[in-house]
């Protein structure tokens, strides 16, 4: 499973929205890493936030 994959199934079982830094502590990947892949996630339009700082996927 890439890191991208293991960002996207943490967003998917997420009980509420996540932030960068959730993700990081969750997952333990590099915070350089997860920066890029959210910002893929953005432009590829796979992700939102319904608050400031915190994401979930798009419904």
């Amino acid at each position: 499973m890439t890191d991208k994959e293991k960002i996207i199934d943490t967003l998917k079982n997420a009980d509420w929205p996540l932030s960068k830094g959730d993700i990081v502590k969750i997952l333990g990947l590099d915070k350089k890493v997860v920066d890029n892949i959210f910002s893929s996630l953005q432009k590829e339009g796979l992700i939102v936030s319904p608050a400031r700082c915190k994401w979930e996927l798009k419904k």
